[in-house]
């Protein structure tokens, strides 16, 4: 430590500007608080870059990444049967990472500029807590740190990426999801430890851009948190698009060696070895609480390094709240974070209204997407609850076959007396717009026969979830009587 300035006081200080903290931020601004965002992230020019890792090497660098590759896909082999051919098709890859990061540019720049506009001060500085009051922020070039004050104190530090003994991060030949977003060079051969969200986001891109893609996932089951008919479809779509899986693939060991990494996993048939160009690890995250607070603060963790939070995010000191990646309340979703944002502005104004996080959206941006909201088929079947399901197939559907999407399907579970939506689940082109339909139905109560009343255009991809809502009766205008999908 170099130095200590003066401190300022602020009526909310926030400690992280990804999507929840800087939502914090402006809500709290919004409501005319005196507010301050103290962020670490810097850009490849060492400049600070709002959004936390979720735009700058996370959610929206993948989904960039996404459309280049789709593009790349259709143009390679989508499009001869729209009567379009192309000759000597190229794929330039520094362009393609290029165009990502000035997608990442714009969108830090609007979230400095709506700082700018709401009279936000953003300090670029690591943010320690020190007590409930006091924050420390260091200057990440210079060392030097200054103390702030603040009436509230909001914790949304976000998360990073979990190691694996087994296969340390280098970076070069075993990578981060962050790394593998900036790859300039096409891996001929790329493994991924781990079939989650990431895992498979990360593989569906780079099997596009050409890679020979294994997915090695340690549970027998594929995308365990779906609906089992979900997972089933998914299984069946991503093998048939190239994707190598492998169950119950447990990684033992890894070794760089001659410019190559050779693993070795076990299953239930024995152990296996493979030699890669790149290997890729996405096992999951963990909260960036160790350096969150000095021991002296006597912040409140879980045994897994989550922030202890009540039912509205407060924490064990008074007057700070922790919300996004840093609490174990809810999954750790983005849009999660921005409603914990929001709410513990309004929280600290006496505003708030309960956040219902049954009906959470979850989204794998995949392609095709999946997307889910409620109880999973499987959960409810677990709890002994009695429920009807309706599933319409995207391959009856008429806009799926005029854009050539019809891989997939939407399923509806309700409960057999009510007819209240109890879960959603889809598998589809746009399956992460589809669901916000499902979300609002579910947070007004309204019934699957409201789902089925309501008038949707026609030929559009959200009919498949009004003709699911008429499958539950087996009345689907689409589909031959007591179909079984």
């Amino acid at each position: 430590m170099v130095s200590s300035n003066t401190h300022i006081h602020y009526d909310v200080i926030v400690i992280g500007a990804g999507p929840a903290g800087y939502v914090a931020a402006i809500r709290s601004a919004q409501l005319g608080y005196r507010t301050a965002c103290i962020d670490n992230w810097s850009n490849a020019e060492g400049k600070a870059s709002a959004g936390g890792t979720f735009v700058n090497a996370g959610c929206i660098s993948s989904m960039a990444l996404l459309e280049s590759s789709k593009i790349y896909d259709l143009l390679n082999y989508g499009l001869a049967d729209h009567g379009i051919k192309i000759d000597n098709l190229s794929l330039d890859l520094t362009q393609m990472i290029d165009r990502k990061n000035a997608v990442i540019n714009t969108l830090s720049r609007q979230i400095t500029h709506l700082f700018e506009l709401n009279k936000i001060d953003c300090i670029h500085s690591h943010g320690k807590l020190l007590e409930a009051g006091k924050v420390e922020a260091i200057n990440i070039k210079t060392n030097n740190s200054s103390i702030y004050t603040a009436d509230h104190i909001i914790l949304a530090a976000g998360s990073h990426s979990s190691d694996l003994p087994c296969a340390l991060i280098d970076n070069e030949y075993i990578i981060n999801s962050s790394f593998a977003l900036n790859l300039t060079e096409t891996p001929k051969k790329l493994a991924i430890i781990g079939a989650g969200i990431i895992g498979l986001e990360l593989a569906g891109i780079w099997n596009r851009l050409g890679s020979d893609v294994i997915l090695l996932e340690a549970q027998d089951t594929f995308l365990p948190s779906t609906d089992q008919k979900i997972s089933e479809e998914a299984y069946q779509i991503f093998t048939q698009q190239g994707l190598d899986i492998r169950l119950g693939a447990r990684v033992i060991s890894t070794k760089k060696e001659a410019q190559k990494v050779t693993l070795e996993y076990q299953d239930s048939k024995g152990t296996h070895s493979l030699r890669l160009d790149k290997l890729m690890v996405a096992t999951g995250r963990e909260p960036n609480s160790e350096k969150l607070a000095t021991a002296e603060a006597n912040l409140l963790l879980d045994d897994n390094g989550f922030v202890h939070v009540d039912e509205h995010c407060c924490t064990s000191l008074p007057r700070v709240y922790a919300i996004g990646d840093l609490t174990s309340l809810g999954p750790m979703l983005a849009h999660k974070g921005i409603e914990e944002g929001i709410f513990v502005a309004e929280h600290i104004a006496e505003q708030s209204k309960p956040i219902n996080y049954n009906i959470i959206p979850s989204v794998i941006y995949s392609s095709p997407e999946i997307a889910w909201v409620g109880q999973s088929e499987q959960a409810l079947q677990a709890v002994g609850e009695n429920y009807k399901v309706g599933i319409f197939p995207f391959s009856a559907s008429a806009r799926a076959h005029a854009s050539g999407k019809t891989e997939g399907l939407v399923k509806i579970i309700t409960h057999a007396e009510t007819d209240e939506i109890l879960g959603v689940h889809i598998i589809g082109d746009q399956a992460s717009e589809l669901i916000a339909e499902s979300v609002l139905a579910m947070e007004f109560s309204a019934s699957a026969e409201d789902l089925a009343r309501t008038i949707h255009a026609h030929p559009s991809i959200s009919e498949a979830i009004h003709e699911a809502a008429l499958a539950l009766d087996n009345r689907a205008l689409h589909l031959p009587p007591e179909s079984k999908i």
